[in-house]
């Protein structure tokens, strides 16, 4: 049976930040993820985690300016400094949270810009990232975003993640399967999942259309589900995704599908 963590991030908006680690206990999770922490003091979210028994499964490193239109820095040339930086934060997040995974966003891209840079800078980045978080133990995450929700993403394929996984060479690095995005970026989910089990290093989980949870849309989670149990997947299943309902909705598939 898969393992889940409740996406903070987007589950649970009904209650402030820091009260959703509350919820997911409440609502049977055993651990969290989240985009970015670092509004808030690393100390006051590892109590959280400690108080209600739950585990980080995984978190962002900072994407640059969000509010500004960043969507990471990865693969941007002119913001080497500032992506190093965010490296170090991002792993003292990570120590001071016991987490072991970190994703890294690569950031988006325009007709004028030079690809080949782009790409050179790219592989670099993560060769850093990941050697640094190699150090203490962690697993660094690259993760295709659909273009249809995130127009001019660097990194929007499957084969592109994989293809910068072999370049990358370093056995940390691993790709992030988020199934709603994969399955409007090109379908085919089990087979995916099947064939690049070994380089899957994080799961995540949204319906579609709509983003909602699993059951409302037209994806067959618990034919999947039962697809990774098979492949012997014992990571987390992180539930990145918005609930289509009031606070009922948001896990009580979950409670539904524990049942069969």
């Amino acid at each position: 049976m898969p393992r889940f963590a409740a996406n903070l991030s987007m589950m649970f908006p009904e209650s402030p930040f820091t009260d959703r680690f509350a919820c997911a206990a409440r609502d049977g999770f055993e651990a969290v993820e989240f985009l970015f922490p670092y509004e808030w003091p690393a100390a006051k979210l590892a109590d959280r985690l400690s108080e209600h028994g739950l585990t980080q499964a995984l978190f962002n490193l900072p994407p640059g300016n969000w509010e500004w239109g960043d969507r990471g820095l990865a693969c941007r040339p002119e913001r080497g400094v500032e992506f190093r930086e965010s490296v170090d934060l991002a792993l003292e997040y990570a120590r001071a949270l016991d987490c072991p995974r970190l994703h890294v966003m690569a950031g988006l891209v325009a007709d004028r810009d030079d690809r080949e840079a782009l790409h050179t800078t790219y592989i670099e980045n993560l060769r850093l990232a990941a050697d640094r978080a190699a150090a203490q133990g962690a697993t660094v995450l690259v993760e295709p975003l659909n273009p249809h929700d995130m127009p001019g993403y660097f990194l929007a394929s499957v084969p592109h993640a994989l293809d910068v996984i072999a370049e990358v060479g370093r056995p940390n690095l691993k790709l992030q399967a988020d199934i709603y995005h994969m399955q409007r970026i090109q379908g085919e989910l089990a087979s995916t999942l099947a064939d690049h089990i070994d380089v899957i290093g994080h799961v995540q989980i949204a319906d579609t259309p709509g983003r909602h949870e699993p059951g409302t849309g037209e994806i067959n989670y618990p034919f999947l589900f039962a697809t990774l149990d098979q492949l012997g997947y014992d990571g987390w299943v992180g539930c990145e995704y918005l609930p289509s309902g009031g606070a009922g909705s948001a896990s009580g598939w979950m409670r539904d599908w524990r049942r069969h």
